[in-house]
């Protein structure tokens, strides 16, 4: 059965990765899962968080946002000390995926932070952001190894990708849209680490409840699309990839 969009349950959105989007941060990427645009940007402090400064680790930390013009209708602008609890959620959300799979004591007392910022929502932009966030933070770090004296390989122990999946209309289907997202009885995002372990899943039953084959069948669901994003970073890291050609299948 085909989606209003003209994919299958099965299917991603067209799934577009452009490096190097602005010059003036370390690491800065567009990604698009579909309609969904987020820039992402990673730079670079030579400082951490007070609580961190005895111990020489480095800290990954993002802060997430939504441009009044994202969605329709406009999104009030989001202040300082004003941020609602959605965005906060996300933005923790995104840097502990990071954080997950970055070695931190290779890095040494610098912190990296990674702004995400929504250009367009359609759906599924946490799921971009954290995908598009990767990308930023390696090049960011691929900015420090002469610094460091180290490989890109020792900062980075895999890559990470996320995506959403949902039951509509008691079917399964991934990287929801929008609508799709709204009509959702059920709603996953699964966080995936390239060696196929789970970085962090969350799940809600919006208008349903839903048993454990289905969440085996949404988690098989994920699996192939995580494989697809991890060579599509790939891609567009091309010379940049920062881990062994076998890190993933």
């Amino acid at each position: 059965m085909l989606r209003k969009d003209g994919r299958l349950p099965h299917q991603l959105r067209p799934v577009r990765i452009h490096r190097h989007f602005v010059q003036s941060s370390a690491g800065s990427v567009l990604i698009e899962f579909g309609n969904t645009r987020v820039l992402c940007t990673a730079n670079v402090e030579a400082q951490v968080p007070q609580w961190l400064a005895e111990q020489n680790r480095g800290w990954i930390t993002a802060e997430y946002g939504m441009l009044p013009g994202a969605t329709s209708p406009r999104k009030t602008r989001e202040r300082v000390g004003r941020m609602d609890g959605r965005s906060a959620e996300i933005q923790r959300l995104i840097g502990r995926s990071l954080r997950a799979v970055t070695n931190l004591e290779a890095l040494g007392p610098r912190s990296i932070i990674v702004d995400c910022d929504v250009l367009e929502a359609d759906g599924g932009t946490r799921t971009a952001a954290i995908t598009g966030a990767w990308v930023a933070l390696v090049d960011a770090l691929t900015s420090l190894t002469h610094q460091l004296g180290v490989a890109p390989s020792q900062l980075v122990r895999e890559s990470v990708a996320a995506v959403s999946v949902g039951l509509v209309g008691g079917q399964i289907l991934l990287d929801l849209s929008k609508d799709e997202d709204n009509g959702a009885a059920v709603d996953f995002n699964f966080v995936i680490a390239s060696s196929g372990k789970l970085v962090e899943v969350q799940g809600t039953a919006e208008q349903a409840l839903f048993s454990e084959e289905e969440l085996l069948n949404m988690l098989a669901m994920a699996r192939p699309a995580a494989q697809q994003l991890f060579r599509l970073q790939r891609e567009a890291l091309g010379a940049d990839w920062p881990l062994p050609e076998a890190s993933f299948t």
